[in-house]
């Protein structure tokens, strides 16, 4: 079912998977927290306001669906699971343990809740994609919610898809990309840029918007915005700052932050603060 909150109740929500994803990276030193800290609002808004699930019925045929494609940034992917419900937060202790569920790699081992299997970087919306199109036949009202990164769309898969979700005209679509400016070699627009980005979406048939991914008010806004548009599948461009939330990592574009323990102490003060 969807929840509903305020909100101030909402951000209170972020900062606690902030804090989340801040303890479980911080006993490896190094992870991808920064990913995790700039795309909390995102899970946020879709857990905890947007999307209809059922955490006692993770398999309910009409629930909706959301995809995290981006695999390896699972730490606020798990955080966002576990805070909704779907197991004891406690569990997210054993994160990247030997013999955990909770890899860096999301997969389906974990249960149904985890909709798909996505390691391969541009697979992901081809999967959402078939299981929004199957639902379109079948008649369900489920959405489907993609949550992709700006560096993964330079992948040739994630086009082909993006073209055929417009050709099929697949409303009951939205993809969502955390676009943070930079991937694994770097910044953006120095390895290969994506702009004009919304144009091109756009060509293939997608409603397109662009919001302050950071921006709680905004996000909800985009999914009302996308869950009303009729005809076509909806992209959401969410511009997020790598950190947020925390200031003294906040626009530190590393795709992998190495991640010392007076620093995770520090930034665990910090979003403590906010609560």
């Amino acid at each position: 079912m969807r929840v509903k909150h305020n909100l101030e109740e909402l951000e209170r929500i972020a900062t606690r998977l902030r804090l989340h994803v801040v303890d479980m990276v911080a006993p490896s030193g190094q992870g991808y927290v920064q990913q995790g800290l700039g795309a909390a609002d995102i899970f946020t808004t879709l857990y905890f306001a947007e999307a209809t699930m059922d955490p006692a019925n993770p398999t309910w045929p009409d629930r909706d669906r959301i995809f995290l494609t981006t695999a390896h940034n699972t730490a606020i992917f798990y955080a966002a699971l576990g805070e909704r419900g779907f197991f004891n937060t406690t569990q997210l202790k054993t994160y990247v343990h030997d013999g955990s569920t909770l890899e860096i790699n999301s997969s389906e081992r974990m249960g149904p809740f985890v909709e798909a299997t996505c390691g391969s970087l541009g697979q992901g919306l081809s999967v959402a994609i078939g299981c929004a199109l199957a639902a379109k036949r079948q008649r369900r009202a489920s959405r489907f919610y993609v949550v992709i990164g700006d560096g993964e769309m330079q992948e040739g898969q994630v086009w082909e898809a993006a073209m055929f979700a417009g050709a099929k005209g697949l409303d009951n679509l939205c993809l969502i990309v955390d676009y943070n400016f930079v991937q694994s070699e770097g910044p953006m627009d120095l390895v290969m840029s994506l702009e004009p980005l919304a144009d091109k979406m756009q060509s293939f048939g997608f409603a397109v918007q662009e919001v302050d991914g950071n921006d709680i008010g905004a996000l909800l806004g985009a999914y009302d915005t996308a869950r009303e548009t009729k005809g076509k599948p909806s992209f959401i461009k969410a511009n997020t700052l790598m950190g947020k939330g925390v200031a003294s990592l906040e626009g530190l574009m590393f795709h992998q932050l190495r991640f010392p323990p007076e620093v995770a102490a520090s930034a665990r003060a910090e979003l403590e603060a906010q609560i």
